[in-house]
């Protein structure tokens, strides 16, 4: 959640770690700061509440500040309000250490009251600032910067990210990391530190991504690491081979508008290499057919709109495999004691492959003796490399919070999945199989045929005659359901109304009694086997004085607008590849009714991208 970025090198360092917290802002913050180590081996601090531009002003783009190492930070709150004090690098009491920090030190209380009856007095309400005066405190002890360090992480528990500076050794950032993402990356004559690629990508694509209890040394020379049993490990080096542009807005308003656009090459990208001769074909996956065939329970885990991938999986999954599949929230199957054991086959589904909850779900499957299989983006990620099979979605960098073309891909993979061992395991009619690929395939060139067509155009109408609800249901059925919970997802995390998605049969049960006049109810018809009850619930919506806005497929456009005035369609496709298609408009819809609204689109409030603590 936190963005962190280091560097060590010949050049001023305050420009690059400003620049490199820039690329960061999508995760998403309130606070920013750096801290530089000056020619004359003083520690200088700059920290600023609100936007990252605040901070850069206050010391002119980094001009201020003199210094080839450093560390920069944006901080989201989790102990302490956020202010200066609160406000990452941390300071210990003599001025000598600088620390910058994601994740939660779970016995900071402990150590703070320690620290306080050794006579060491702290300015913040942080548990990092624990941190910057334990180091502190042991290197007086030690007078050895890492050995300081080995003596801190002995004594924390929790989950960290760390970057550390001393004003004695000003060669040298030291990085350790446990449960919480943090890289290394390779310069000529400098190294980097960061939380995500994207903050150095545009000085360096060769990178190494640090392990639980690993510890780090940054010099200008080089990068030294050493495993929680201090021995000198070789970390396996990745190189980044997207363009620093696929990172940028290239002219459009909002990164999420870019990405939404972006979609169609980035299913392509999915799926093409996946199809040969009109067979799914998986050259990057392990998992062979007969260990598929053992499996007895299949779950899916994941969160967020990750999750509502998952639902969807699991109809499509079920229907093609004839196995029963479960889908559990990440955050709550570790504490569910689920019944997984070496029959189980679990799929992992997270954009950033660094989601804390998903990955403590994943080592709770894996102790259990749980086959993993990962769908993610960011190839070399934890999750990926904890997996036993990992099948990536190949999206391209996501800045925007709110997952869109990431959404589209998990998606793509996952439908692969089921037809791939659907086809083996004999359980998949070959007539509906054969429709399904050559429909997959066409699914980008269908996704471009809509966002040109005059449907599309309307959704910025409908934006501007919605934007003021005050609440809003989705209903559907079966697919339609599992899509209207992302569709509801959508709009509530960039335009801030209350949204809402329930199963249209569920309406009588319970929901009907909040359907009055003016009430915006948005009503699913993709579903094709349902589409006559998703119609009665339409007018029985209506009935109550709803104001609807329907979405349904060219097929059933001339029926769906026998009752509603207001309808988006989109292209006729493969029933289980529609909720593909579906949430096109829906993704669009939040974006203009965010943009009336004067939303910051792209940086929610309270939102951050990647969701690193529990």
């Amino acid at each position: 959640m936190c963005g962190i970025v280091g560097f060590i090198g010949n050049e001023q360092a305050a420009p690059i770690l400003l620049d490199g917290l820039a690329h960061l802002e999508y995760r998403g913050y309130d606070s920013a700061g750096v801290a530089v180590i000056s020619s004359e081996q003083k520690l200088q601090v700059r920290k600023a509440v609100g936007r990252l531009k605040v901070l850069s002003d206050e010391i002119h783009g980094g001009a201020d500040i003199e210094g080839c190492i450093g560390l920069g930070h944006t901080r989201w709150a989790t102990h302490g309000a956020p202010n200066i004090a609160n406000s990452h690098p941390h300071v210990s009491e003599n001025g000598k250490f600088a620390v910058i920090h994601n994740g939660i030190i779970e016995n900071y209380v402990e150590i703070k009251e320690f620290l306080i009856g050794q006579g060491i007095t702290f300015k913040s309400e942080t548990d990092t600032e624990v941190v910057a005066q334990l180091l502190e405190f042991y290197y007086n002890e030690c007078h050895d910067f890492l050995e300081a360090v080995g003596r801190v992480l002995r004594r924390i528990e929790g989950a960290y990210a760390l970057g550390m500076l001393c004003a004695d050794c000003p060669d040298r950032i030291i990085a350790a990391r446990k449960d919480a993402p943090l890289l290394l990356g390779y310069g000529k004559g400098c190294n980097f530190l960061a939380s995500d690629v994207t903050a150095i990508i545009k000085h360096t694509r060769d990178v190494a991504y640090m392990e639980d209890g690993e510890v780090a040394v940054l010099t200008r020379e080089g990068i030294e690491v050493y495993d929680a049993l201090e021995q000198k490990v070789e970390k396996e080096h990745f190189t980044i081979n997207w363009e620093v542009s696929a990172a940028e807005k290239g002219g459009y308003q909002h990164f999420m508008l870019k990405e939404i656009m972006e979609q169609p090459e980035a299913l392509r990208r999915a799926i093409s290499p996946r199809v040969k001769d009109g067979r799914i074909v998986f050259g990057d996956l392990k998992l062979p057919v007969e260990k598929m065939r053992e499996f007895t329970r299949i779950f899916i885990v994941a969160c967020g709109s990750s999750y509502h991938v998952g639902m969807i999986g699991k109809y499509n999954l079920e229907h093609l495999l004839r196995r029963n599949v479960e889908v559990v929230l990440a955050s709550e199957f570790r504490y569910s004691d689920p019944i997984v054991d070496d029959q189980s086959l679990v799929i992992v589904i997270s954009q950033s492959g660094e989601t804390l909850d998903t990955m403590a779900a994943l080592r709770e499957a894996k102790k259990r003796g749980a086959y993993i299989l990962s769908v993610v983006n960011v190839v070399g990620s934890s999750i990926a490399r904890e997996s036993d099979d990992v099948l990536y979605t190949w999206a391209g960098p996501e800045i925007a919070v709110a997952t869109t073309k990431a959404y589209s891909t998990q998606l793509a993979v996952l439908d692969m999945i089921g037809l791939a061992f659907g086809e083996a395991l004999g359980t998949v009619k070959k007539e509906e199989y054969d429709e399904a690929v050559a429909e997959l395939q066409r699914l980008p060139e269908k996704m471009e045929q809509f966002l040109a067509s005059e449907s599309c155009k309307d959704i910025p109408k409908y934006a501007a005659q919605c934007f003021n609800h005050n609440s809003v249901f989705f209903i559907g059925r079966n697919l339609d359901y599992a899509l209207g919970l992302e569709g509801s997802l959508k709009l509530k995390e960039i335009s801030y109304i209350h949204s809402e998605a329930y199963a249209s049969g569920e309406l009588k049960h319970g929901t009907i009694s909040l359907i009055e006049d003016g009430t915006l109810v948005i009503a699913l018809g993709t579903y094709a086997p349902l589409f006559d009850k998703a119609m009665s619930n339409v007018v029985e919506v209506k009935a109550r004085g709803a104001d609807v806005l329907a979405l349904t497929t060219e097929s059933h456009r001339e029926e769906m607008e026998k009752t509603v005035e207001n309808v988006i369609t989109v292209p006729d496709t493969a029933q289980m590849l529609l909720p593909s298609l579906g949430v096109v408009p829906l993704q669009l819809f939040s974006y203009y009714v965010a943009l009336q609204r004067g939303c910051d689109i792209d940086k929610p409030r309270n939102l951050a991208k990647s969701v690193t603590v529990e």
